[in-house]
């Protein structure tokens, strides 16, 4: 692998800074200017990392050192940015915010795993002198983190960029590279945690070249370019073994369906390969147009915004009666988050009951805020099909839902060491060969999980009872 590409990494002071415009901006530029850019986004996300791989044609990878071990996380980086002219990884909320007093799990932590220079995007409203103090700040808390320039972000004009520029400048030594002016809410409106998916984003075409026309215009991605130089050359890849190569496809594959439309879009690209790389056939199914379940030996559905399609899907009543029947034929499913309440009796919308597949005896509602939202660490309590009993994983949780009603004493698989979960610290319904939480995952952290999910479809398999 080679380990000299140039790399950047695009941070903030704090998150809704404007670095998600900046990067998509960069990252389509330079591709519509012919230059192979490789992204990736840092921690567990998917609406941004969907934004960037839309932008430049390819997968974006995710960077999380919480989720996934740091050389696992470092040969997932070198692997992934291979065949590209740059990388481009994405922060995430303030540069040194990290899951502890020492800032693991930071921007700043993983810009200093691979080696990357650091972009500051400042957002500068209502302030001038200030702003040089803050980048000061960030260039002593932590000195082995190469901060190799700033962007200004809502600028009110050239006069308040140029008073800007001259203060940094001057006070710091870090060039200011860009200065972008506010840009209308109507290019990237933002949905719960972050943009809208591009799958449910109309003009999501304009965006992409709304965002690379503004950045092209107003920051020097020529300058850009030249700083995204690695210091040193990695010389060791890391774990080799826990890194996946989906063109290496077992014999006897399966055949694994998994819902891919507006509804459900959040799978990391890791997952997918995974499973392929153990032998499965990826079959992709549309929740709201496909009619029943195609020939599978296992469904997986991942998470999304269920809540937006719910008329939809209540209307595809044929095809919620397909996972239904399946569920209870034994048909190995696993379902996270969105999977979850698609998988439950009903979505509570405004008063109105939208009814889902019928699985589980649980019903959803809604909240304008967070109901669980960040990292979790889950135990394995009880027999699954797809976890040993006692394993420790560690994933995420994005959702504005909440349980409006949930059977008594259903079987739960996990107790929550960290987060939310579903009710009375425990996550994980579990039903015959279907197992639906709240928990994402993430295949390279938790390399037991596509195993075992394909074993568990060759065993379906061969049982004669194929979906």
């Amino acid at each position: 692998m080679r380990y000299d590409i140039p790399r950047i990494a695009i941070a903030a002071l704090r998150g809704g800074s404007g670095k998600t415009i900046l990067s998509i901006g960069l990252a389509a530029a330079w591709t519509q200017a012919g230059i192979s850019v490789a992204p990736f986004k840092k921690g567990p996300d998917y609406i941004d990392a969907g934004w960037l791989a839309f932008a430049t044609g390819r997968h974006c990878y995710n960077l999380d050192t919480y989720l996934c071990e740091p050389d696992v996380v470092r040969t997932s980086f070198f692997r992934h940015s291979q065949g590209s002219d740059i990388a481009l990884i994405e922060g995430n909320r303030g540069l040194y915010d990290g899951i502890d007093l020492a800032g693991n799990t930071s921007t700043a932590d993983i810009a200093k795993l691979i080696d990357a220079p650091v972009l500051l995007c400042l957002d500068v409203t209502k302030t001038t002198r200030t702003m040089a103090a803050l980048v000061l700040g960030c260039l002593h808390f932590d000195p082995d983190v190469r901060i190799c320039g700033v962007v200004l972000n809502r600028v009110a004009g050239t006069r308040h960029a140029g008073i800007l520029t001259r203060t940094i400048e001057h006070h710091t030594g870090v060039p200011v590279l860009g200065a972008i002016p506010k840009l209308r809410d109507q290019d990237f409106p933002e949905r719960h945690m972050g943009l809208v998916p591009t799958q449910e984003h109309g003009w999501a075409s304009h965006s992409i070249r709304t965002s690379a026309a503004v950045v092209s215009e107003n920051v020097d991605m020529h300058r850009v370019f030249n700083l995204a130089q690695p210091v040193s050359i990695q010389a060791d890849q890391g774990k080799d073994s826990f890194i996946l190569d989906s063109s290496f496809i077992k014999k006897d594959s399966v055949k694994i369906g998994f819902l891919k439309d507006a509804a459900f879009q959040f799978y990391y690209p890791e997952n997918l390969e995974a499973l392929e790389a153990e032998g499965a056939e990826l079959i992709p199914i549309h929740s709201l147009e496909d009619k029943v379940l195609p020939e599978i030996d296992a469904l997986y559905i991942g998470g999304g915004f269920p809540e937006t399609h719910a008329a939809s899907l209540t209307a595809n009543a044929s095809l919620r009666k397909s996972i239904f029947e399946a569920a209870h034929a034994g048909l190995p499913i696993y379902a996270e988050c969105g999977g979850l309440m698609y998988l439950g009796e009903a979505l509570i919308l405004d008063g109105t009951s939208y009814p889902m597949c019928g699985v589980f005896p649980v019903r959803f509602g809604f909240s304008d805020k967070p109901q669980g939202h960040g990292y979790v660490r889950v135990k394995v309590e009880a027999k699954n099909p797809f976890f040993p009993e006692g394993l420790s994983i560690l994933g995420h949780e994005f959702r504005y839902s909440r349980v409006e009603y949930l059977k008594e004493d259903i079987p739960m698989v996990f107790s929550m060491g960290r987060g939310t979960g579903i009710a009375k610290g425990m996550d994980g319904l579990i039903f015959k060969n279907t197992l639906a939480a709240y928990t994402h995952i993430h295949a390279l952290g938790t390399p037991q999980w596509a195993p075992a999910m394909v074993n568990q479809a060759r065993i379906f398999k061969e049982s004669g009872k194929r979906h």
